[in-house]
């Protein structure tokens, strides 16, 4: 009602209105035709979320603080993934970190944590639970540290113990493939272009991944328009941003995850992550 009141106010009752029908409740949406019956009303899901793809330098600078959280939160995680310790203990101390921040500036929300540990790294998203860290065991952790509503993903993978040599080589060939896709990454570069390089890069050294290599990213955590995969065709243009999510779940039992939020410069890309691309050995 406030909002059809405005639009009569300022003149707009008898104008094109776009509305998100796809958020909308069917009641609501009702309820608009009926007390604007003059307007043109039609579905303009995503324009807004499309026209946020690309950030102002401002929002770049937030989330830049944004991925040095996500950064410490990684650090904290190599400190605290112990034999004995029950994975909510090691989480709660991660969460910690993630609202405490880094250089000064505390996150100022959670995102959306995965810690996935054997047998259960052949599955993503999934929370801690009771059961406590081995020796052996493998960690998978996604992670987003937060400022004012912007976030930067990030993956690393940790081991208790020496890696086994088939994780070693997933690792090797997940992190060439990885710089390939940055390599990639310029203005006029499309997402498809990106996948694409990726792809090519560990297929020819026997590695296949089968979803998407990452989405827009940054305003939350997702932002449901383009994504790093075969066929999109969406053209790279500076200050958009990406969580470059390069999680492999391979088998029931085992799978790997890296990432890096990245931002797309006047000339190539811009890493907003630093942590090391590396497995945590414990």
């Amino acid at each position: 009602d406030a909002v059809v009141d405005y639009l009569e106010d300022v003149g707009l009752a008898s104008r094109g209105i776009g509305i998100e029908l796809c958020c909308l409740p069917s009641q609501s949406a009702k309820k608009f035709r009926m007390r604007l019956p003059g307007a043109t009303i039609v579905d303009a899901t995503k324009a807004v979320t499309w026209k946020r793809l690309i950030k102002s330098d401002l929002e770049i600078a937030v989330m830049r603080e944004a991925a040095a959280i996500s950064d410490a939160a990684i650090r904290r995680a190599a400190e605290v993934i112990r034999p004995g310790v029950r994975e909510a203990d090691a989480c709660a101390e991660i969460v910690a970190t993630l609202v405490r921040g880094a250089n000064g500036k505390p996150g100022s929300g959670i995102e959306g944590i995965s810690l996935c540990s054997s047998p259960r790294t052949g599955t993503c998203h999934i929370p801690w639970s009771e059961d406590v860290f081995r020796y052996g065991s493998q960690v998978n952790l996604e992670i987003g540290g937060a400022r004012y509503g912007y976030c930067a993903g990030l993956m690393r993978t940790y081991t208790i113990g020496s890696p086994s040599d088939r994780l070693r080589r997933v690792h090797e060939i997940q992190v060439a493939g990885l710089e390939v896709a940055l390599d990639a990454i310029r203005p006029g570069a499309t997402c498809s272009d990106v996948a694409n390089a990726f792809n090519r890069s560990i297929e020819k050294r026997g590695l296949k991944k089968e979803t998407r290599c990452g989405y827009a990213h940054g305003i939350g955590w997702l932002e449901p328009t383009a994504s790093l995969k075969d066929g999109d065709m969406t053209e790279l243009l500076p200050n958009m941003t990406f969580h470059l999510m390069l999680g492999n779940w391979i088998e029931e039992d085992f799978g790997y995850v890296i990432s890096e939020t990245f931002r797309v410069t006047d000339s190539g890309v811009e890493v907003l992550t630093t942590a090391p691309r590396k497995i945590f050995e414990i």
